[in-house]
């Protein structure tokens, strides 16, 4: 992924798209700034992880400038959400979430809603950076309380 980031900044000077080279530079800004605090490199994982919190935070910024008026800076975050989006794996669908909480149920054999952190822990490596947390355990709650009762 970091050869591919290097790659398209290359060709995004070459291209003189500013959006695209701004918004690459700031991704590997906070990738050097992680390895930096890890102390060595990255793992997929982690790219991952810090790619979905980068857009994550655009996307919040992108809604604040909407309700503030202000769409030229709304519209710049979502631009820079839809490069970033394109060094993220596809995303997963509702149903194959719920496949993969139903199998985690399966896995975990959870006894009570408490142990809804097992079910997630089980499911974090397959959707992360592919599918959002809040409605992933949305999905856990649910399906957790069809199994438990």
């Amino acid at each position: 992924m970091l050869e591919q980031l290097k790659d398209d900044l290359k060709q995004a000077m070459r291209d003189r798209d500013k959006v695209r080279l701004g918004t690459i530079r700031m991704v590997m800004a906070e990738i050097q700034k992680a390895q930096i605090e890890k102390r060595g490199e990255l793992v997929e994982d982690e790219l991952l992880g810090l790619l979905t919190r980068e857009v994550k935070k655009r996307r919040e910024s992108a809604e604040a400038f909407r309700k503030g008026e202000r769409l030229e800076l709304a519209e710049q975050e979502e631009a820079e959400v839809a490069i970033i989006e394109g060094y993220l794996p596809s995303p997963l669908t509702d149903d194959e979430v719920r496949a993969l909480v139903v199998a985690a149920i399966e896995v975990v054999k959870p006894e009570s809603q408490r142990d809804m952190g097992k079910v997630m822990g089980h499911i974090m490596s397959d959707i992360r950076g592919r599918y959002d947390g809040k409605a992933a355990s949305a999905i856990v709650r649910e399906l957790m309380a069809k199994a438990l009762g």
